[in-house]
């Protein structure tokens, strides 16, 4: 099996805004908007945005059950961004959550070739330090074809074939519980394109649920918790 082969089958991870408090953009490059789901531990208590580590890979599953998102503390401020769909919609992602402004999270599927972590392993992650020549620290990077996001910066793609920045998930930080929920996406999403690829795959991995919404409480693990697997390229 040649190597774009076996990445296939291995892969086949503040309050809200109001919509009318955005920009006056395309339609589909608003927020849009699902269930909110707080963030909790595997002991289902909700995690607290002070004590999530820096640079460290975070996985939870939104806006659908099979979905995989990376959870990110950047250790330092991200500021808002404009940035534009492969539809070169344009859209305005608002930056960083927390007391630091320094929590981002983003679609963990590649906005290439559709990788994504699975429990087996994941081809796609944040690097802290490269790995090897031409990675960038501190990116977002997937080895199927080297594509590298900045999620300091909207998860802009700074280097590799993706045409487009992964799908950001919008967060509202509770300052008072120190807590993190999930209400919206914002940017180009692939779900549709996602499912289709993988829909025996996520049939046999996640079950009937795939497409279900995630609503109440989503799960937070660490990437090398969740994935066997996490590889460095």
């Amino acid at each position: 099996m040649d190597r774009r082969g076996f990445i296939g089958s291995c892969t086949a991870g503040a309050a809200c805004a109001s919509a009318a408090s955005w920009p006056a953009l395309a339609a589909d490059a608003r927020p849009k908007a699902y269930a909110r789901a707080l963030l909790v531990d595997e002991q289902g208590d909700p995690v607290r945005a002070s004590r999530l580590q820096v640079a460290t890979n975070y996985v939870f599953h939104y806006p659908f059950e099979a979905t995989p998102v990376f959870l990110l503390d950047l250790g330092k401020p991200a500021a808002p961004q404009t940035l534009s769909t492969q539809n070169r919609d344009a859209y305005a992602w608002p930056g960083g959550v927390g007391a630091l402004r320094s929590i981002v999270a983003f679609s963990a599927i590649c906005a290439h070739q559709l990788v994504y972590p699975t429990r087996d392993v994941s081809f796609i992650s944040f690097r802290k330090t490269r790995a090897q020549r031409g990675v960038q620290d501190q990116l977002i990077h997937c080895c199927a074809e080297h594509s590298q996001y900045d999620p300091a910066r909207g998860a802009q793609v700074l280097a590799g074939p993706a045409p487009q920045p992964l799908c950001a998930v919008l967060l509202a930080h509770d300052a008072r519980a120190d807590s993190l929920t999930a209400y919206a996406t914002l940017g180009g999403e692939l779900f549709d394109a996602f499912f289709r690829k993988y829909e025996m795959k996520l049939s046999l991995d996640v079950g009937p649920r795939a497409r279900s919404a995630v609503s109440g409480q989503a799960v937070v693990r660490e990437l090398s918790r969740f994935c066997r697997n996490p590889v460095q390229c």
